[in-house]
């Protein structure tokens, strides 16, 4: 089963495609019944359909292709309860020729275009004079003079990507009928005041020596929030913070002036010794609380700012965060550019105010879901007692989406078992948002698996090692905000040794004779490079590198998040096209060059051979084309993984044996440490740590007991 291919058509990838339809059975699968969700994915067959959809008059399910339809008397029976519904006047002409197209079976998904689009609604709540997504610049006036002047610059850039599109009626010379408002007015209406106000800003520096500048950046988000909802404009509205440092007087306190006082680190917030941290991180959790606006998060500097404290309103709100060095870098413009982009229409790519609610037939129940939502607790007979993560609901909130935006949804089997294996089972996502053009659209995805005997090959079949991967990891750092490294790392070895011992053919009590079959045999080595990954190791982080990191992996898709948790890495060799390797210290060779992406960081690295040969300039002889293609491969590669993702990761050129390489090493699997047995010349990683092999050998020992 290709599971990308069927992500590609329903934007859902299953841990598991064939669920067990008895409660005992299902836990003893030991990954957990869950549905990594893309809603907004990009698709060129999805169809735009300009009307309302039809919607059960019992569970709220919408018109789908698994409806029975009874033509002569235009009647549909919902699939979830079996309800039938009537199809209003439009529908007049309906038959088995002339279907809708929400009815054709190669539609799973599909797209309303709502007719009550631009009028206030229960869900918006947005009043009707609001023209479009307005957008408040929470600027530290405490940052260097140059990084000022290269922010100013950007923003004076946006400020003319947001005045690009007018409405048809300003083109023409008229007055929009909305009443205008005190503070916020449509951005073609005061270019002028925007671009003086950008430039009057200066560097407001008044540093004492040994302190840090009086910075108050939570005063200063408040004041941004009072602004929007005083302007009634709390929905499809964004606040954008710009900083260079932590916050040190006022709610939100990172850190006093002094700078005796060390800013908190990991250790600190493990033996209590943050004074500011519990109260920061609740204030902040509380500025916004239901996620209407949207909270950005732009720090540049080489210390921390506080990323840690705004990770709860920056996550549940969907806002973006990125950690660099300098406003002069690169990396901050693509950032911020890639947050305006428009679509063909002209239409920002921004996705505010959405709702995602779940349909399920009623032997499903909900138990929650990880990624940047909020529950709204509204129940029904479909949610579960079991909450995991936002639960207790069957409709979450997000402030606000991108195509890529991937949320996980877990589920578990209802008690009453009266399923009979080989019938089906139906699960629809409804997916209401606020489109760039301020339109409100719904898209509508229902799928359909099958109940399996719990003996059943499918289940084996059906199993999404790269899903389950990317499922447990969101588990795994979602029990890392309440619980120590080390017992998240028990858990997740616990839970490897039962789904072993559950899955793997062996005789007992004999290691050498355990397998894993192909569809399982990938999820082992996930977990080993998990354990030791960024996201539970925090060794060498700071609170904001982890906080960074866990906001990424909780809203990245299943392909992103299995290349943080086990790298890829490619050889470049003279024997031809690149080739992905093992990604072990035994892949380190003096006459190849490999290149290494971990997602947040890039690395080109050349083998000793390669990297004297380019510094003596053998590429530049026009003898040695070869040569020159060889080093120029793996940097066009790099540059196309660098130029595609967002926030753009560091790219790192270094040499075999240089201090850089130690970005490779790191996540390499020590097969060969100062322990092992190695010739002169052989790469080896100094660590006390096990090698994979170590790993799998305690794994089926641990797995074959009785």
């Amino acid at each position: 089963m290709d599971f990308v291919e069927l992500e590609t058509i329903e934007g859902l990838r299953w841990t598991w495609n064939s669920w067990p339809p008895f409660k005992p059975d299902a836990s003893a699968l030991v990954i957990p019944l869950s549905i990594m969700c893309t809603p907004l994915m990009q698709s060129s067959e999805l169809p735009l359909l300009q009307y309302d959809p039809l919607i059960c008059s019992r569970c709220g399910a919408v018109l789908n292709p698994y409806a029975r339809v009874e033509y002569q008397s235009r009647i549909w029976v919902c699939p979830f309860c079996y309800q039938k519904n009537s199809f209003p006047r439009s529908y007049s002409g309906i038959g088995e020729n002339n279907l809708p197209a929400e009815l054709f079976p190669t539609y799973s998904t599909v797209e309303y275009q709502l007719v009550s689009s631009f009028s206030s609604s229960s869900l918006s709540g947005a009043d009707s004079r609001v023209l479009g997504p307005a957008f408040v610049f929470v600027v530290d006036a405490c940052s260097a003079a140059e990084e000022l002047r290269a922010l100013k610059n950007e923003l004076l850039h946006i400020q003319q990507f947001l005045g690009i599109t007018r409405t048809k009626q300003q083109q023409l010379g008229k007055t929009p009928t909305a009443e205008k408002q005190t503070f916020l007015v449509p951005v073609s209406e005061c270019e002028f005041s925007i671009t003086t106000a950008i430039e009057e800003i200066h560097s407001s520096v008044q540093v004492l020596p040994g302190h840090r500048p009086l910075r108050s950046t939570g005063a200063a988000i408040s004041a941004a929030i009072g602004l929007l909802e005083g302007c009634l404009v709390n929905k499809g509205s964004r606040i954008m913070v710009f900083t260079s440092g932590p916050a040190t007087v006022g709610p939100g306190i990172i850190v006093n002036s002094d700078l005796s006082n060390a800013i908190r680190t990991h250790r600190d917030l493990i033996n209590g010794h943050a004074p500011y941290y519990r109260k920061s991180s609740g204030f902040y959790k509380k500025l916004l609380s239901d996620a209407s606006i949207v909270l950005d998060l732009f720090a540049c500097s080489l210390d921390q700012v506080g990323a840690s404290e705004l990770k709860v309103p920056v996550e549940t709100s969907g806002g973006f965060m990125m950690l660099g060095e300098s406003f002069e870098s690169d990396q901050f413009r693509k950032c911020l550019r890639h947050i305006f982009n428009r679509d063909e229409e002209g239409n920002l790519m921004m996705y505010f105010d959405s709702t995602i609610e779940i349909v399920t037939t009623k032997d499903v129940k909900l138990c929650g879901a990880l990624g940047p939502c909020v529950s709204l607790r509204k129940k029904n007979s479909l949610v579960s007692e079991n909450e995991i993560g936002e639960g207790g609901t069957y409709m979450w909130k997000l402030g606000t989406l991108t195509n890529k935006t991937c949320i996980a949804f877990f589920f578990q089997v209802g008690d009453e078992q009266k399923v009979q294996p080989g019938s089906a089972f139906f699960i629809q996502f409804i997916t209401r948002y606020l489109h760039g053009n301020m339109g409100m659209r719904k898209r509508v995805t229902t799928v359909a698996r099958r109940w399996v005997g719990k003996h059943s090959p499918e289940i084996a079949a059906g199993f999404d090692q790269e899903a389950a991967a990317s499922v447990m990891a969101r588990l795994a750092i979602h029990r890392a905000e309440t619980c120590y490294a080390r017992d998240v790392i028990r858990w997740l070895d616990n839970e490897l040794i039962r789904f072993a011992s559950k899955f793997g053919d062996y005789i007992q009590e004999d290691p050498s004779s355990f397998r894993l079959s192909a569809n399982f045999s990938l999820y082992p080595q996930f977990m080993y490079h998990l354990r030791r990954s960024q996201f539970i190791d925090i060794f060498n982080s700071s609170p904001d590198e982890t906080a960074f990191f866990r906001l990424m992996l909780n809203r990245e898709g299943v392909v992103g998040s299995v290349i943080m948790i086990q790298p890829t890495l490619f050889q470049y060799s003279f024997d031809g096209p690149p080739v992905p390797v093992l990604l072990d210290v035994r892949s380190i060779s003096p006459d190849v060059i490999l290149l290494f992406d971990s997602y947040f960081y890039v690395v080109i690295h050349y083998g000793s051979k390669i990297a004297q040969w380019r510094k003596l300039g053998y590429d530049r002889d026009p003898n040695n084309e070869n040569l020159r293609k060889l080093l120029e491969a793996p940097e066009l590669d790099a540059e196309q993984v660098v130029a595609e993702r967002i926030p753009v990761p560091k790219l790192i050129k270094c040499d075999q044996h240089s201090s850089q390489a130690r970005f490779l090493l790191a996540k390499l699997n020590p097969s060969v440490t100062q322990h092992s047995t190695h010739t002169d010349g052989m790469d080896f990683i100094f660590t006390d740590d096990f090698s994979l092999q170590v790993f799998i050998e305690h794994l089926q020992t641990l797995a074959v007991q009785g």
